[in-house]
């Protein structure tokens, strides 16, 4: 970007000349229109499921939340992932303002309405090919994005003032016309009489509905716009001084047409909602949620990554153990894992990544696991984590186990980034190696020897920086070790304390625990470590069986104490000779969420989440939610240094939606944890304190990049990167990495002066096989002359073939027959329909029963994929039915049959019909904002 481009963007945000309100305000913003959106869909959907399972459903209380959703739909425990998934798509959202706010194809400025529509219906291509692999967070981001661009259509265009009622439904259809859009010759403007713009769009252009939008410049005297078009207006727009002067944008209640400013929101809420019910009919209902981050149990993965080499049996053997017991004990319950991974890795290959939520299927694959190979000492450790780093949820738990060194060291601070943007604790289990089989150096001695003191750092290293453990050891002790994935895989684990001292000091930490917290845990690593535990009320323990002790277990470096129930402030004192870790969890529903992001100054205050390490020695700030209570406040927000007692507080914003903005003065350089207190005055006040498990540190180093979202294969992609360093200059390594091995081309090196950036470009190359759907997480470092500081960007890049089919599937009934009669209890009506894709068509992917309390049976016919049969049968007294039709790229077409009808029963065209669904989640919507006591409006940009 260059650097006058760079001044008007923040120019436009210091004046709000898009009238757009980045942080919720006085009224609506883009994020609570999505958000609203999202909490409706998702209710109606889980009500859905609740009929078709013959279950009760009880709508959530107004105004709905996160934490009361997850609670109607069944699954309490996915709260704080599903307030995640809302957190990240809102915030790509909000991003399109920040980084096209000149663009015009991104808020359908200038008449670029064929543009407009293409970002919309290629990101609806991407999302729906991720939600097929079950990559919902590249789906999530793009959700975001194309959620702003769509709401800006009803705001910009004159879609209003031609009378419209409902969504525009063409938008999100590639196949088909918007509308009549405006000649690039045609007036379509007159000048505001004053400041009443009511009556600016000429006649003849609402007579005949011809769409126009306005068109928008910041740059005085540069800024121009064809003659007699509108412009946006407002108080930056240049164009809008020129004839024909004011705007037509209905950003706000004081914008040129804010008279209309409530319509604009109404249908911006109406065709959020239209969109994510296209997507749920693409994916079916029970991905559609765990896009949105609703599963069922716990929420959380259980995750492994395994050396498979000949040494690893007995480590093998003990997670099939662990596994078999997690899965007979916790399927069914609410710490049943919502995902099972697992990724192999040996020298000198790594993978395939097996991700699925059938306990089943994975006991399968983990029974067929085998060890063999090996003789040299390194192995793939660190590239099996990147891929399972990449592929895990966020906020997830890895467990890795190796006898052996890393062989690929390098990739030691491409794990870090990973680490710190999933914020995911890595476990590593090093168990004892097989001298004979590893270490050829001492073939004389076939006993058993731990790793190296300066490999086994390594993972030590990396455990600290994610919040994990590092246990050491030996083989006979596995069984006992790997009970703590037993008690990490349950839920609602919240940590309360992490800390490490290396070199070893003596040190005195304090931890409280709050009433809503139980099952209070204690994890030491360490040789040689003793401890004073003191409770709130003074009462000591010196050892793992005093009175405030009740169980403990000692294995390898690692001693596990459970506490005794005592709410209050806890303190422990450690001494040792050696380096230590101290980690102290518990269950509870509170907990927090939370971002670092680059705060915008002016009367807009608005953020942007970082893919990149906050920059060290000034201010910074963070976006923080609390999850699990509706109630809760945030009170204080400390930055806490991970192996030093160096702390800096920050000042809290409250903000609309649950969020709090965090201020704090300098952002450290050395590695923090991020430390919330909070109070809670629901049922009974509490104080409580939580703490970030990930450690994170600040970097003089900026590094940015911006690319295309979307990869074809067999095509060069190209990332533009810049890089600024702020420290010192000199010769500074790059390097790029991605999780799925493509080709990819970078630079090596790049020299930088104090202050002056640099520019460079990453090009990747996806293999033609390469699934439509899946996704590559790009890794750019840039280290320091003599390793020092590094930073880092990480992108994730959806990789799509190219699609040429966009019709939906087709319904044509072949019968219909009833007996029915007044007493419908004693009737029966049956249907018979074919269900076809067409001859261009990709295939008929599947036939789900939207709505109806009959019976379905679907079968291919024979020799031809593109029809399928659908017989249904249903008692008189369900009349309706809905079918919901997908093809293999996502096109979804809906059938609708009434036995009444006879022989005239409706078939859906392809087009996207306005089903009663859509119609019931805007009005809840909008009840919704009553309750709040909200003017239904929205500043769309």
């Amino acid at each position: 970007m260059s650097s006058g481009v760079a001044a008007l963007c923040v120019l436009l945000l210091h004046t709000g000349a898009l009238g757009f309100g980045l942080l919720p305000g006085n009224s609506l913003s883009h994020q609570e229109i999505t958000m609203m959106a999202i909490l409706n869909s998702t209710v109606q959907v889980c009500r859905a499921l609740a009929q078709a399972e013959g279950t009760d459903f009880t709508f959530p209380p107004q105004p709905f939340t996160a934490e009361t959703v997850a609670v109607a739909c069944g699954e309490p425990k996915s709260s704080k992932s599903y307030r995640e998934a809302i957190k990240s798509i809102t915030l790509r959202n909000v991003r399109v303002d920040i980084r096209h706010a000149l663009n015009g194809s991104f808020h359908f400025d200038e008449e670029l309405f064929v543009q407009g529509q293409k970002i919309i219906t290629e990101g609806i291509v991407v999302v729906k090919a991720s939600n097929t692999q079950e990559n919902f967070e590249s789906a999530r981001q793009i959700v975001g994005e194309i959620l702003h661009t769509l709401q800006d259509f009803y705001s910009h265009s004159n879609w209003v003032e031609l009378g419209n009622k409902l969504p525009n439904p063409n938008l999100i259809r590639s196949d088909t016309s918007i509308g009549n859009i405006a000649d690039k010759n045609r007036a379509t403007c007159r000048s505001c009489d004053g400041d009443d713009c009511r009556n600016n769009i000429l006649a003849d252009i609402i007579e005949e509905k011809v769409l126009t939008s306005g068109y928008f410049g910041v740059v005085p005297l540069a800024s121009t716009k064809p003659k007699g078009k509108c412009s946006h207006g407002g108080a930056v727009d240049q164009t809008s001084r020129i004839e024909p002067k004011g705007g037509i944008n209905k950003d706000s209640f004081g914008a040129s047409h804010g008279h209309l400013h409530t319509d604009a929101a109404n249908l911006a809420m109406a065709a959020t909602s239209l969109l994510l019910e296209d997507i749920r009919g693409a994916a079916g209902d029970r991905p559609f949620l765990q896009m949105l981050g609703i599963s069922k149990g716990s929420s959380k993965a259980l995750c492994f990554v395994i050396d498979t080499t000949e040494s690893m049996s007995d480590d093998i053997e003990a997670v099939r153990t662990v596994t078999s017991a997690i899965i007979d004990n916790e399927v069914g319950t609410e710490d049943e894992p919502s995902a099972y991974i697992l990724v192999p890795f040996n020298d000198p290959d790594f993978g395939p990544l097996t991700k699925t939520t059938d306990p089943k299927v994975f006991k399968n694959v983990l029974n067929a696991l085998s060890a063999a190979g090996g003789g040299d000492e390194g192995e793939l450790s660190l590239s099996g984590l990147q891929l399972a780093l990449t592929r895990a949820p966020q906020n997830s738990e890895l467990f890795l186990f190796t006898d052996a060194p890393a062989k690929d060291k390098y990739l030691q601070s491409t794990v870090v980034a990973l680490i710190e943007r999933t914020q995911t604790v890595v476990n590593f289990m090093i168990s004892g190696s097989t001298v004979l089989n590893r270490r050829k150096r001492r073939e004389d001695n076939q006993g058993l020897e731990r790793i190296a003191a300066w490999d086994a750092q390594l993972y030590r290293d990396l455990a600290q920086a994610s919040g994990g453990l590092a246990i050491e050891v030996a083989k006979t002790e596995l069984a006992v070790a790997t009970s703590i994935i037993t008690q990490s895989s349950r839920s609602s684990l919240v940590t309360l304390l992490q800390a490490a001292r290396s070199p070893a000091k003596t040190d005195t930490f304090s931890f409280r625990v709050d009433e809503t917290v139980k099952n209070v845990r204690v994890y030491i690593t360490g040789r040689d470590v003793t401890f004073t535990l003191t409770s709130p009320t003074g009462e000591q323990s010196t050892d793992t069986t005093g009175p405030l002790i009740t169980s403990s277990q000692s294995v390898g470096n690692l001693k596990t104490l459970q506490l005794k129930s005592q709410s209050g402030l806890w303190k422990m004192k450690m001494e040792s000779t050696d380096p230590y870790t101290l980690k102290v969890i518990g269950q509870s529903p509170i907990d927090f969420l939370f971002d670092f992001v680059e705060a915008s100054r002016g009367p807009l205050t608005g953020y942007d989440s970082l893919d990149t390490r906050p920059r060290a020695g000034v201010n910074g700030s963070l976006l923080v939610s609390l999850t699990g209570s509706d109630s809760a406040t945030v009170t204080e927000v400390t930055l806490v240094e991970s192996s030093g007692s160096g702390e800096i507080k920050g000042r809290v914003e409250p903000q609309e939606g649950g969020n709090f903005l965090v201020h704090v003065d300098e952002v450290p350089l050395v590695e923090f944890v991020v430390r919330v207190t909070g109070r809670d005055d629901g049922a009974s006040s509490i104080v409580f304190q939580r703490q970030s498990s990930t450690s994170f540190r600040g970097s003089n180093l900026t590094v940015t990049a911006d690319s295309n979202s979307i990869l074809v294969p067999g095509t060069p992609f190209s990332v533009p990167f810049s890089v600024l360093s702020t420290g010192v200059g000199g010769n500074f390594t790059i390097r790029a990495t991605n999780n799925q091995r493509f080709d990819s081309t970078s630079p090596t090196n790049v020299f930088l002066e104090t202050g002056v950036s640099a520019n460079d470009t990453v090009t990747l190359s996806a293999p033609l096989n390469t699934r439509s759907g899946d996704d590559v997480t790009l890794t750019i470092e840039v280290e320091a002359p003599g390793g020092e500081d590094t930073n880092y960007v990480v992108l994730r890049i959806s990789v799509i073939n190219t699609v040429t089919d966009f019709t939906p599937p087709r319904c044509e009934q072949l019968s219909l027959n009833h007996n029915c009669t007044d007493n419908c209890s004693l009737s029966m009506w049956e249907l018979s329909v074919r269900v076809t894709d067409g001859a261009e068509g990709t295939g008929v992917e599947r036939v789900s029963l939207r709505r109806g309390n009959g019976t379905i049976n679907a079968s291919p016919a024979s020799g031809n994929e593109n029809i399928t049969r659908i017989s249904y049968v249903s008692s008189c007294c369900a009349p309706d039915m809905e079918l919901v039709a997908v093809d293999r790229v996502g096109n979804v077409g809906t059938c609708l049959f009434n036995y009444r009808d006879g022989q005239g029963a409706q078939s859906s065209s392809p087009k996207v019909t306005h089903s009663p669904l859509l119609l019931l989640t805007v009005v809840l919507g909008l009840h919704m904002l009553s309750k709040l006591s909200v003017p239904v409006q929205v500043r769309i940009t």
